[in-house]
């Protein structure tokens, strides 16, 4: 049964008023609180640890699963594992994400460990989002490990959302790309209060005419802390590429760290990385139409993470 808690964490993290249409597992405090599968997508719980396996059929199209978990009990701490086999010539929707409500003294945390295996000429729309809230002392803490394996034609958009109320995360993304495969990731984090956040991404890129493009966006307030870390490795004719767009405020600190290895003639990888503050007259331009300085501040932080 899920609570008036919960179902406001599923609407934050999932998007979800009701049960989703299609496959979906919703985990509450620990436990799996609803299932639904269909005749191509399964979700089998796993033996021998906690977390599930989600096999799709090849050639399912236009399907979806929601997975999305959400914490109210203040100290819970879990580690879940989930595999997902995504069949050849497929095109799904993954939806995932995790919401702590933490109100109590103990700190409450979600890692979830996360293995995709994409098939043959495969597309994936994977959505992550992390959320957090509660006025209680105890910290709500994610820390999330993602491993992509595409195999050839393969391709993988991953969107990666933490906006709210997480006082700490290690983010870890891992990827290995065949040949003609492609992943893009789109990270969107804002950090404030003393919060901290880490984001590592590595990308093995073995096959011909793979590609891989990582951009992340994220915004820093307060007395918080960021770190955003990417290492390509182009061991085929590919292409990768890594941004990082940071906006920094107050007394936040933010550093960027990549790492290119070509071993290929024919890799071409590339980075970008910008941190800076709001440019002054971004604020006077929006000030000057009625806004007061916070507001124009949050105005263009806004428009920065959309």
């Amino acid at each position: 049964m899920i609570d008036e808690i919960g179902k406001s964490l599923l609407k934050e993290v999932a998007e979800l008023d009701a049960l989703p249409v299609g496959a979906y597992n919703i985990r509450v405090n620990g436990e799996s609180s609803a299932r639904n599968t269909t005749a191509n997508i399964d979700i089998v719980s796993k033996e021998d640890k906690s977390g599930i396996d989600i096999i799709i059929k090849p050639g399912t199209k236009n399907e979806s699963v929601h997975i999305p978990v959400v914490l109210s009990q203040s100290g819970l701490k879990e580690t879940v594992y989930n595999d997902f086999y995504v069949g050849e010539d497929c095109d799904v929707t993954i939806v995932a994400g995790c919401g702590i409500h933490n109100c109590g003294t103990g700190d409450s945390s979600h890692a979830g460990v996360h293995r995709f295996f994409v098939g043959k000429n495969a597309k994936l729309r994977y959505v992550e989002k992390h959320y957090g809230e509660g006025d209680g002392r105890g910290k709500r803490v994610m820390n999330p490990t993602t491993e992509m394996h595409l195999e050839e034609g393969a391709s993988v958009l991953m969107e990666a959302t933490q906006i709210s109320g997480i006082d700490d995360t290690v983010r870890k993304t891992i990827a290995t790309l065949a040949e003609g495969a492609n992943l893009e990731v789109q990270e969107k984090v804002l950090t404030d209060g003393e919060q901290k956040a880490v984001s590592e991404f590595v990308a093995d890129l073995n096959g011909e005419g793979c590609s891989c493009n990582i951009v992340s966006r994220t915004v820093a307030k307060d007395q918080s802390v960021q770190h955003f870390s990417s290492t390509l490795n182009g061991n085929a004719p590919c292409s990768g590429h890594t941004e990082c767009d940071s906006i920094i405020m107050n007394g936040a600190k933010v550093s960027a760290s990549p790492n290119l290895t070509a071993s290929n003639v024919d890799a071409s990888l590339i980075h970008e990385a910008a941190i800076g503050k709001i440019a002054g007259e971004q604020l006077l331009k929006l000030m000057t139409l009625g806004l007061t300085e916070e507001e124009a501040e949050e105005k263009i932080v806004s428009g920065f993470l959309k």
